[in-house]
């Protein structure tokens, strides 16, 4: 998609990848409460998605502060 969409279809865009990220940050917290009811915090897929959370709610942060959330 390039800046020469219409403002709609870029509302659209913006609001799509909102869905996704926030799809996205619910899955990897709830993998993430699993592998610790499991006991598994220390493992490296529990480390790689407490990376992977961080990011995610880094992009949130910022739909926040450009009031986009």
């Amino acid at each position: 998609m390039s800046r020469a969409e219409p403002p709609a279809q870029r509302l659209e865009a913006f609001e799509a990848m909102l869905a996704a990220v926030q799809a996205q940050y619910a899955d990897t917290t709830a993998r993430m409460e699993q592998l610790k009811a499991a006991g598994r915090v220390k493992s490296a897929t529990y480390r790689q998605l407490f990376a992977k959370k961080l990011s995610l709610q880094d992009v949130l942060t910022l739909y926040e502060v450009y009031g986009l959330l």
